[in-house]
């Protein structure tokens, strides 16, 4: 057992002689009938800056290099993260004694009257009501997606010197200090929220800006007679730059709508159809509620020449009903949703308090949970019914 003292003067002192042995005298016990004896230490006391921790050996390589961090606002519970995951961390008491017993060499047999064998003694310096038991847990992405909007960018903004042009921007280093989330999950929080690094700070870029550079990427592929599945890196940036655009920005944009491809020493971006088109559908929904004809047409007359507008594209952006003879549809993205389970299906049941498979799927499969399938997700949070065997099954709010 081992234990770390804040005070040098104390822990020296823990280590030092308190009428009995270290924890060696209790690792040293072999045999089923050894045994030793248990006295106080001279420094037993609660030492409440002292907690066990329980670790699987799987984790005991990171946190023994010092690759965890415990990380959490003072309004927060903490979580402990190592490079790669998040665990939280609960405090789970015992009925059991558990004493803590300081490093060092076990004592020589004891000469005090009290014990008689010459038995082994070690010294006990706290008894421990019980300990912190780690469990994987998804990471609080949700504050990472809420710190990111307080202030995306937009083209030709100008932030100017000091600390309020600052102000709702945010360093790695500062999202690691405020956002519950492993190193390895946090990168991954900000590639699906699609960030960039602009002069230091991680920020989304604004939809407005985004349509912008895409239109214009567009334009210009028409200018040009670029293909859309083969666009000129070099030439894309010269052409943006000398239009006032960053080459980091339209750099971002064509990794947010394409996927780049080398050539034979050259490269190139492909856009993706469906990325290019659903930012289009976005677009046409921007006034609300309509008509699945009328968005249809709209949508289709927008798009890019040569790019096909299918509805299957729109799975987790947008909510179709049927009124009178009429199907309306209206924007409901999941990206906007809640990432805790909890909040997420709270939220899609006020949305709608009955939800057939085919229309719930599409909002809760991004859902990640550590030990946890979708079909456990469905069972705590919702109610399934099934008029009929060939009907299709209807779930509600558990």
């Amino acid at each position: 057992m081992d234990a770390e003292m804040k005070d040098a003067d104390t822990q020296a002192e823990i280590e030092g002689d308190g009428d009995g042995g270290g924890a060696d005298a209790v690792l040293g016990l072999t045999g089923g009938g050894a045994s030793v004896s248990l006295c106080y230490h001279q420094a037993y006391g609660p030492h409440d800056d002292i907690l066990l921790l329980e670790v699987a050996d799987d984790l005991l390589p990171d946190l023994l290099q010092g690759r965890v961090i415990v990380r959490g606002c003072p309004d927060e519970e903490a979580v402990l993260c190592t490079p790669s995951a998040t665990y939280a961390m609960k405090f789970v008491g015992t009925s059991n004694s558990m004493f803590m017993i300081p490093p060092g060499e076990p004592s020589a047999p004891s000469l005090r009257p009290d014990i008689t064998n010459g038995d082994v003694v070690a010294a006990a310096i706290k008894l421990a009501p019980g300990s912190i038991e780690l469990i994987q847990t998804a990471p609080r992405l949700d504050k990472l997606r809420n710190l990111l909007r307080e202030r995306p960018y937009v083209l030709d903004e100008d932030l100017g010197d000091g600390f309020q042009h600052k102000k709702g921007l945010y360093t790695w280093q500062d999202l690691c200090e405020l956002v519950q989330a492993s190193d390895s999950e946090m990168s991954d929080g900000l590639k699906s929220l699609s960030a960039v690094e602009i002069d230091g700070f991680w920020r989304t870029v604004d939809a407005n800006s985004l349509n912008t550079i895409l239109d214009m990427i567009l334009h210009n592929s028409v200018l040009h007679d670029w293909p859309l599945n083969a666009l000129p890196e070099n030439d894309v940036f010269s052409v943006m730059e000398s239009d006032g655009f960053m080459r980091k920005i339209v750099r971002h944009c064509l990794n947010i709508f394409g996927t780049k491809v080398d050539l034979e020493d050259r490269s190139f971006w492909s856009l993706d159809e469906r990325c290019v088109c659903l930012q289009f559908a976005r677009r046409a929904l921007g006034a609300g509620r309509m008509k699945l004809g009328n968005f249809m047409d709209k949508w289709e007359r927008s798009i890019p020449s040569g790019m096909r507008a299918d509805i299957q594209m729109l799975e987790g952006e947008v909510l179709c009903e049927k009124l009178g003879a009429e199907i309306w549809l209206h924007a409901f993205s999941v990206a906007d949703l809640p990432l805790t389970p909890t909040e997420r299906f709270a939220a899609l049941f006020r949305e709608r308090p009955k939800w057939e498979w085919k229309d719930l799927q599409p909002y809760i499969r991004d859902l990640r949970i550590p030990g946890v399938s979708s079909e456990g997700l469905l069972i705590k949070y919702t109610r399934r019914t099934q008029p009929s065997a060939n009907a299709e099954p209807i779930f509600t709010a558990r």
